[in-house]
C-alpha cells in the first residue's frame, strides 16, 4: 500500500474531474459540472464522458487518462457496475481523491464490490469519499461539487453528514437561516474516509469556527473518540445521531452488558469528549447559528431581563435544565437595575421591568448588565404588550447585540407575541441576530455555549497506575483457557480480584461437607454458601445460595440443601464445589463494571447495584481511561450518589475506596487484553474509612483470537 494522499486536497483541490459528466441538464453529471463552474472554482475542471464534445464551455475528455494535468479530485457519477473499472483508470492517472456519488453498494448489500473499490484505492495511494453521497462543498476552494442547491452562503460552519438527502435539505436550511458554511461533506457509506478524517482536517481549518455532524453509526469508535477530543478542545462540535435503539450487542452474562444500550454508551462518551448532542435538527441549527458568532462567557453568572413574570419563571426553569447559572447577588442586582425597574417590578433574578416597559427601558437595563463585570451573560425576554413601542424593538435589539459582541459578552433574546412579534423575529434572524420565539430555544443555546466553555477550561487528568501483578493474572487466565472456558468461576474471579487489589470477602471453596465445616469455622461465623458451577450463572434461581449461616449445624443443612436443589433443578450442571464466604454487613450496594465495547473499546459503568440492578437501571458510562474528576462525575450522575453522601442520619460512605475500585477495574480492562468484561455487583460500601468489599465478581474473556465476545 502506497502513502495516503493529504486530505487537504479533498477540500482544497487544484484540479477536479467529473467522470459521468452529462450533456443532459436533468442528469446528476450535468448538475455537478454546472455547480462547480458556476460557483467560481479557481482550479481546472475536466468533464469526462466517452462522447467527448463540449459542456458548459469546457472540453469533454473521453477518458481520464487523456486529461493533460494531475488530478486532485475525481467525482464519479456513473452506474455502480462501471465504478470499479473507472477507479482502475484513476489509479493509473495517480488521482489523489475519489468522491463516489454513485449508489448501489453496501447500502443495498453490495458489500464485496465496495470492499474491492477501497482495496484498489488504498493500494494506489488514493482515498475514497462515499460511495452513495451527494458531493462536497468547500468555501475556501470556492468548490460546490454537489448536485444540491447552487447558491451556498460561505461562512464559518462546517457540516459533516452521513445522509445525502438530509444533507441537501440542510443546504437549503442554512440558506434560509442565513448560516454561512465553510464546508459541507457527505460521507455516505464511509467505505474509506469517515467523520474522523474530516474532523482532523476541520480542527486545523482557519475558516471553520464550529462543526456540525449528523451520524447514523460509527465504525472505528476509538479513533472517533480521539478526533472528537482533539476537536472539541478547540472548536464547538454539535452532533445529531439517529437510531436511539435499546439493542445492545453486549454479553448476556454481564449486567454491565445488559444495562448498556447502544445509545447509552454513545451518548455518555460523546459528552465526555465535550461534544454538544442535539435532540433534533431544529435544536442543532439554533446552536450552530448562535455558537458561530457568540463570544465565550468569562464567568458563570447570567441575568434574565423580562417584562413578564411568567415568561421569566419559564426561563428560570430552562436555565436549570440547561445548566445556566443565575446571578444571585441581590445587592449587585439592585445596583445594576434599580434605575430602570418600577417599584412594583422585581429586582431579583429574573429582573422584571413589568408590562409597561418600553424599548428604551430594555436598552438601559441591558446596557447596565453589559457594564457589570459580575454579570457574564444575559437573557432578554419580551412578551407583546399594548404598552410596548414595537417600532423601536428591532433597532434596539440590533444595537444592543452589536454592543454585546463588541464587549465579548453573550446575549440571547426570546420574543413572544403575535404578528408584530413574528415580523420582528424574521427581520432580526435574517441579520443573524439570535432571536427566538421560544424561551427554551434561547436558553438552550446559552446552555450549549456554557457547556463548550466549561469543557475548554477543564483540565485533563492523568492517574498514577496501581501496581498489578499481571503475570499472576495471565497464569490464572491460562489455566481457565486450558479448561476450555471463556469465563472465570466465582473463586477464580475472587482470586483475580485479590491479585488486582480489589477488596473481597474471605472465601474458600469446599469440595465436600467436611471442608465446608472446616472453612466456615476458619473464616468465622456468620458465613454465606454459594454453589460453584460453570453451568449455573444465576445461583439464587436454582436454590444455590444460603445466607447468614450462624453455626456448624446450619452449615451442614445448607450444604446438603444447596446440592440437592441444584441437582434437582439443573441435573446436567457440573458442580465444582460450594463456596464459603464471610457474611458481609449491610451497606450501600453499587455496580462497577468495565468491558471492551466492540466499537468504542474499553468502557466503564457505575451505578446502583444489587439484585434489582437491571430493573432500577441507575447507571452511567464513560470511555476509558478517565481521571478521578470524571469518575466523580459518573457517580454524581446516579441516584446512588445521594446514598453515598449519607441519608436519614447515616454517615458518609467511603467514596475514596469506591474511586479506587473504579480505577483498578479500569486498569484491568485496559492492561489485560484477554479480559473482555469484569464486573463487581454488588460492591458493598461502608462508612468513610471502613472501605468496601466486592461481594460478587464476574469475569469474561475474549474469544481465542482476541476479539470481543
Amino acid at each position: 500500500m502506497t502513502e495516503k494522499a493529504d486530505i487537504k486536497y479533498l477540500l482544497e483541490p487544484r484540479t477536479v474531474a467529473v467522470i459521468g459528466a452529462s450533456h443532459s441538464p436533468d442528469k446528476i453529471g450535468y448538475k455537478l459540472v454546472e455547480n462547480i463552474i458556476s460557483t467560481g472554482f479557481a482550479g481546472s475542471v475536466y468533464p469526462i464522458n466517452p462522447q467527448g464534445g463540449e459542456l458548459l464551455g469546457k472540453k469533454v475528455y473521453s477518458r481520464i487518462s487523456e486529461v493533460p494535468d494531475e488530478i486532485d479530485l475525481v467525482c464519479i457519477c456513473i452506474p455502480a457496475k462501471t465504478v470499479l473499472p473507472a477507479i482502475k483508470e484513476c489509479a493509473l492517472k495517480s488521482v489523489k481523491f475519489l468522491a463516489v456519488i454513485t449508489s448501489g453498494f453496501s447500502e443495498v448489500g453490495n458489500i464485496e464490490e465496495e470492499r474491492k473499490m477501497v482495496e484498489l484505492a488504498r493500494e494506489n495511494g488514493m482515498r475514497i469519499l462515499g460511495p452513495n453521497i451527494f458531493g462536497i462543498f468547500s468555501a475556501c476552494a470556492r468548490l460546490n461539487a454537489t448536485f444540491g442547491p447552487r447558491d451556498i452562503l460561505p461562512g464559518n460552519v462546517a457540516i459533516i453528514t452521513q445522509s445525502g438527502a438530509l444533507g441537501i435539505a440542510m443546504i437549503g436550511k442554512t440558506a434560509l437561516e442565513r448560516i454561512g458554511l465553510s464546508a459541507m461533506v457527505s460521507v455516505g457509506n464511509k467505505a474509506d474516509i469517515d467523520e474522523s478524517d474530516l474532523l482532523e482536517y476541520l480542527v486545523k481549518d482557519k475558516n471553520t469556527r464550529i462543526i456540525m455532524v449528523y451520524l447514523e453509526g460509527v465504525k472505528d469508535g476509538q479513533r472517533f473518540i480521539s478526533a472528537l477530543k482533539l476537536t472539541a478542545k478547540k472548536k464547538p462540535v454539535v452532533l445529531i445521531k439517529s437510531g436511539r435503539s435499546k439493542r445492545g450487542a453486549l454479553a448476556a452474562a454481564s449486567h454491565t452488558g445488559s444495562l448498556a444500550g447502544a445509545d447509552d454508551i454513545f451518548d455518555a462518551i460523546i459528552r465526555q469528549c465535550g461534544v454538544l448532542r442535539a435532540e433534533n435538527l431544529g435544536c442543532a441549527f439554533n446552536w450552530i447559528r448562535f455558537l458561530a458568532q457568540a463570544p465565550l462567557p468569562q464567568g458563570e453568572n447570567t441575568a434574565i431581563i423580562t417584562n413578564g413574570g411568567g415568561i421569566g419563571v419559564m426561563a428560570t426553569d430552562a436555565c436549570e435544565k440547561y445548566k445556566v447559572n443565575l446571578y444571585d447577588d441581590l445587592e449587585g442586582l439592585r445596583e445594576t437595575f434599580s434605575k430602570y425597574t418600577p417599584a412594583f417590578g422585581s429586582l431579583k433574578n429574573p429582573v422584571d421591568l413589568t408590562g409597561q416597559a418600553k424599548a428604551s427601558d430594555y436598552s438601559s437595563a441591558l446596557n447596565s448588565a453589559l457594564k457589570n463585570p459580575d454579570i457574564h451573560s444575559t437573557i432578554s425576554l419580551y412578551c407583546e404588550t399594548a404598552m410596548f413601542d414595537y417600532e423601536n424593538l428591532v433597532p434596539m435589539i440590533e444595537q444592543t447585540q452589536k454592543d454585546y459582541l463588541n464587549q465579548k459578552k453573550p446575549l440571547v433574546f426570546a420574543v413572544f407575541g403575535g404578528a408584530k412579534t413574528e415580523q420582528a423575529i424574521s427581520s432580526l434572524r435574517e441579520k443573524g441576530i439570535p432571536v427566538f420565539p421560544e424561551v427554551y430555544d434561547a436558553v438552550s443555546c446559552l446552555g450549549a455555549l456554557y457547556a463548550h466553555s466549561r469543557h475548554l477550561r477543564a483540565e485533563e487528568e492523568f492517574l498514577e497506575p496501581y501496581s498489578i501483578e499481571l503475570n499472576r493474572i495471565e497464569q490464572l487466565i491460562y489455566e481457565v483457557r486450558n479448561d476450555r472456558r471463556s469465563f472465570l468461576l466465582a473463586h477464580e474471579a475472587k482470586k483475580l480480584a485479590e491479585i488486582a487489589g480489589i477488596p473481597a470477602p474471605a472465601t474458600l471453596v469446599a469440595r465436600n461437607l467436611d471442608q465446608a465445616i472446616k472453612f466456615a469455622e476458619q473464616i468465622g461465623y456468620p458465613v454465606v454458601m454459594k454453589i460453584v458451577s460453570r453451568d449455573i450463572i444465576h445461583k439464587s434461581d436454582v436454590g444455590g445460595v444460603a445466607l447468614n449461616l450462624l453455626n456448624r449445624s446450619e452449615v451442614i443443612d445448607a450444604y446438603e440443601a444447596i446440592l440437592q436443589n441444584c441437582r434437582s433443578i439443573q441435573p446436567d450442571a457440573k458442580i465444582e464445589g460450594v463456596e464459603i464466604s464471610e457474611m458481609l454487613q449491610p451497606g450501600v450496594e453499587l455496580i462497577i463494571g468495565a468491558r471492551k465495547d466492540k466499537i468504542f473499546g474499553p468502557v466503564m459503568a457505575f451505578g446502583s447495584g444489587g439484585k434489582y440492578v437491571e430493573v432500577i437501571k441507575d447507571v452511567s458510562f464513560r470511555a476509558l481511561p478517565v481521571g478521578k474528576k470524571e469518575m466523580m462525575a459518573m457517580i454524581e450522575e446516579t441516584r446512588a450518589y445521594t446514598l453515598l453522601l449519607g441519608v436519614r442520619g447515616e454517615e458518609k460512605k467511603d467514596l475514596d475506596k469506591v474511586l479506587e475500585v473504579m480505577q483498578r477495574l479500569s486498569e484491568l480492562i485496559i492492561r489485560c487484553p484477554e479480559i473482555s468484561d469484569i464486573e463487581v455487583n454488588p460492591l458493598v460500601v461502608y462508612e468513610y474509612g471502613k472501605g468496601a468489599k466486592a461481594l460478587d465478581i464476574r469475569v469474561l474473556l475474549t474469544n481465542p483470537e482476541g476479539g470481543v465476545k
